[in-house]
């Protein structure tokens, strides 16, 4: 499998750079800025991450993540089984209900032009974000992964998300959920993307 990641790691591209180390896949990383003109001659949006991967181009890092872990077998459950609808499910509510908050947040803090910023904004999102860890916190059991002993998609999305907050200050996190923080970023693959 040839894989070339493009975009910054200090944004989603971190997700996939993750997945690629904990995989023990080789590729060759680009830290393209969103818009660059290098990013927009392989895809028209110039959003990072973007992955080519054997010649296939793949735009958004749960798209490129749900790829890499499917055709290695690995970070996933079977498609059809309950558990990969239960996998699933833990995916989209945490792009929904922590990705979301913690992206809009950066959005109206340094992202979008002065004049459309909310600035009144970030407090109900951080509210919004804790809600959904309250749920997590208490309705998942966090001694190992999201779906139990099995590490997947889910956890590379949460454990990003989480960072996120603590550089957004939205890091009052319950006791369980930083706990599962502090072991996820230990791992070794993690350490390796941060020390790129």
């Amino acid at each position: 499998m040839e894989v070339t990641v493009y975009g910054r790691k200090e944004s989603r591209a971190f997700r996939v750079l993750w997945m690629l180390e904990e995989l023990g896949l080789a590729y060759e990383y680009h830290p393209s800025k969103p818009h660059s003109e290098e990013l927009v001659r392989i895809h028209p949006k110039g959003k990072i991450p973007v992955a080519i991967i054997d010649s296939v181009v793949i735009a958004d890092s749960t798209a490129i993540l749900t790829y890499l872990a499917e055709t290695n077998d690995s970070f996933t459950f079977q498609t059809g089984t309950k558990e990969k609808a239960k996998q699933d499910g833990l995916t989209f509510m945490i792009l929904d209900e922590l990705e979301t908050c913690v992206w809009n947040a950066a959005k109206h803090s340094f992202v979008l032009p002065l004049e459309k910023r909310i600035k009144t904004l970030k407090p109900t999102l951080k509210w919004e974000f804790s809600k959904a860890l309250e749920y997590i916190s208490h309705n998942l059991d966090l001694g190992n992964y999201l779906m139990g002993t099995t590490m997947t998609i889910p956890d590379f999305l949460l454990t990003h998300c989480l960072d996120w907050a603590i550089a957004a200050k939205f890091d009052t996190f319950p006791d369980t959920i930083s706990t599962y923080h502090a072991r996820m970023i230990q791992r070794p693959s993690y350490q390796k993307v941060v020390n790129i």
